[in-house]
């Protein structure tokens, strides 16, 4: 039996929402993480996008367990010699409090062309609303089974196809035969060489 691989007019897309309130970080990021990759569907191909779209809300109300509000930072570099930036996650969450779910999520993806695809799949907004609304976003936990829509895209309606008229086909030519060349007469050039050589 050969190894199935999920085509993608196969795949279909569903839009999930999620309150991130009083939700632990780390935890919060493996659910959106496995939903936007696709493992809770049976036709997972690892090499193809075929996960859904997650919207998390309220990330300005994550939780972080024990001390890391103040121990863990979060770090960017600006690109300049000695440019790193460190911010603990306690003003991390007042100021820029997405970039704090989104770097959890985005260390969990694949690195490389699949990875920044799947990035596009994560909206995250520190508030309780979202844009996202004519989607029709279904709600997501963080405990509890995922919810699995695997039916495919409607198909395009194929065009019906014009009966083209034949073409008649073009009568045979007929090769002409080639003519024997007429005996040539007494008076033309070369008529009497050919008497001579009877004579002799």
């Amino acid at each position: 039996m050969k190894t199935y691989s999920a085509k993608p007019h196969e795949i279909g897309r569903t839009w999930f929402v999620l309150d991130a309130t009083d939700q632990v970080l780390g935890r919060l990021a493996t659910r959106v993480a496995t939903v936007i990759r696709g493992k809770h569907k049976p036709p997972f191909t690892p090499h193809l996008d075929v996960g859904d779209f997650v919207i998390v809300v309220n990330a300005e109300k994550v939780k972080l367990t024990g001390n890391k509000l103040d121990s863990k930072q979060f770090r960017r570099h600006t690109g300049y010699p000695g440019g790193l930036v460190e911010i603990p996650y306690r003003r991390l969450l007042e100021t820029h409090p997405e970039r704090a779910i989104e770097q959890a999520v985005w260390g969990m993806l694949p690195k490389g062309r699949l990875g920044r695809q799947l990035r596009d799949k994560l909206k995250v907004y520190g508030g309780p609303h979202h844009p996202h609304s004519s989607q029709k976003p279904e709600e997501l936990t963080v405990d509890g089974p995922i919810p699995v829509h695997v039916e495919p895209e409607p198909k395009p309606k194929p065009r019906p196809k014009k009966d083209k008229p034949k073409a008649e086909a073009a009568p045979k030519k007929t090769s002409a035969r080639k003519k024997s060349a007429p005996s040539r007469r007494k008076g033309e050039a070369g008529a009497g060489t050919s008497e001579k050589k009877k004579e002799s």
